[in-house]
């Protein structure tokens, strides 16, 4: 029912062809860290599943069960198509409010952080949007649509949203009045005034022009991707969770009761009046606005790459042998501070406490492989990981020599435009 697993290899070839093509072209999309933090944001929003207990999935079971109409026939066109449509509906109204509300805003922001436009930003996804986005698709069941249509309609939904993050496909004709674009996806992912909070169809534009979001991409007015809010930073765990931090300290630091609660429930952008005055956040200056690059030595884009095919390795791994709860939570806490430490070298941060952090994780995963060991897991996996290892404790040394920094491959052989 899941579609999206099977998807991943079609995805990495589309992103290597997109790569040569703006090559060819002289107008490569892509960096290297800012590709790389939107891939590991991509394969923790996978992994997450191994840690969530689905309590909309409960939920959809008792809809089914005892408030729904008689449940349609699966094996009807009819049913597939109404699916298709209403998915979509739903998909616009929890896009839309993932917008104009701070608390849905939370869970989408990760998906808008990076401040290139490639194949690679679909793929940067929220790990948090379990926690509240499974409310728009109750109409759904109540409906009576078969949970495995649901399910099978919203991954189709999922995959045709990938091809439209590009920017080497021009506008489209006809296709742009009925069906979500490449051009006016463009317009969606642009902190440019005009273009905010526009265009938040999955498939269809038609709601967008239905219900007055729609705008157009525009020659004079060219796409500058990102957040007003920029992030600075490729930690996958920040980026994940700034906007609930930010709200937490709001609700905490406000003197109304009133305002404590607000903090949660309000229109994206409010902000008590007395902790706006106390602690001012500043917004980007688009006339001046600068991607963020910080320069690293070349060898850190190298085991930047590295850890990435090794985070993607180890979640295939974990989705075809299906481990219990406790191993799975495991495994995720490597991934994930796997992806911070690597974040951490992308930064340009001091080395010494990375180096100490290095330290501790790679203690952690020989520790696990131990228990593994003792719990008679397949060699193949043991020697992967004691492997993983290896090439670690060669790598490290050579990184914390930083005394001269030159910039990390860019994937780049011409302009980078935005």
């Amino acid at each position: 029912m899941n579609l999206v697993v099977y998807a991943v290899p079609f995805f990495i070839l589309a992103m290597l062809l997109e790569l040569f093509y703006g090559w060819r072209k002289r107008r490569n999309t892509y960096r290297l860290n800012d590709s790389v933090g939107s891939l590991f944001l991509g394969t923790l929003s996978e992994a997450q599943r191994f840690i969530t207990l689905g309590a909309g999935g409960y939920v959809y079971y008792l809809i089914t069960q005892h408030f729904s109409l008689p449940l349609m026939d699966p094996g009807h066109w009819w049913t597939w198509v109404l699916a298709m449509v209403l998915y979509d509906f739903c998909y616009y109204w929890l896009h839309r409010l993932g917008h104009e509300r701070t608390i849905l805003w939370a869970a989408h922001v990760a998906h808008h952080q990076s401040e290139d436009y490639n194949l690679s930003t679909a793929l940067r996804q929220t790990s948090t949007g379990f926690l509240l986005g499974w409310i728009f698709y109750i109409p759904m069941f109540v409906l009576g649509i078969p949970a495995e249509v649901v399910i099978t309609v919203g991954s189709l939904n999922l995959i045709y949203q990938f091809w439209v993050h590009t920017e080497h496909v021009p506008k489209l004709g006809w296709f742009e009045w009925i069906f979500v674009t490449p051009s006016n996806h463009r317009v969606h992912h642009a902190q440019n005034d005009r273009y905010l909070d526009r265009n938040y169809g999955g498939l269809f534009i038609l709601w967008d022009r239905l219900f007055g979001t729609f705008q157009e991409e525009l020659a004079e007015e060219p796409c500058v991707y990102g957040i007003r809010g920029p992030l600075r930073s490729f930690n996958p765990l920040r980026a994940l969770t700034h906007v609930y931090v930010d709200m937490a300290r709001d609700s905490w630091h406000t003197r109304r009761w009133r305002d404590k609660l607000r903090v949660w429930v309000a229109r994206n952008g409010w902000r008590p009046a007395d902790v706006a005055e106390r602690f001012p956040r500043a917004k980007a200056d688009l006339a001046a606005f600068e991607k963020y690059d910080p320069r690293v030595p070349a060898a850190v884009g190298w085991y930047a790459l590295f850890q990435l095919v090794a985070v993607v390795g180890l979640l295939n791994i974990m989705q075809f042998s299906a481990p219990d709860y406790v191993a799975g939570v495991l495994l995720v806490l490597v991934l994930l501070a796997t992806t911070v430490t690597t974040a951490q070298w992308l930064d340009g941060a001091d080395p010494a406490p990375i180096l100490r952090w290095e330290a501790m994780r790679l203690a952690t995963i020989a520790g696990l492989l131990g228990l593994g060991w003792l719990s008679g897991v397949a060699p193949a996996p043991l020697l992967a990981g004691l492997l993983y290892l290896m090439l670690n404790c060669l790598a490290l040394p050579s990184l914390g020599r930083r005394e001269h920094a030159v910039a990390t491959p860019t994937l780049d052989a011409g302009q980078v435009s935005h």
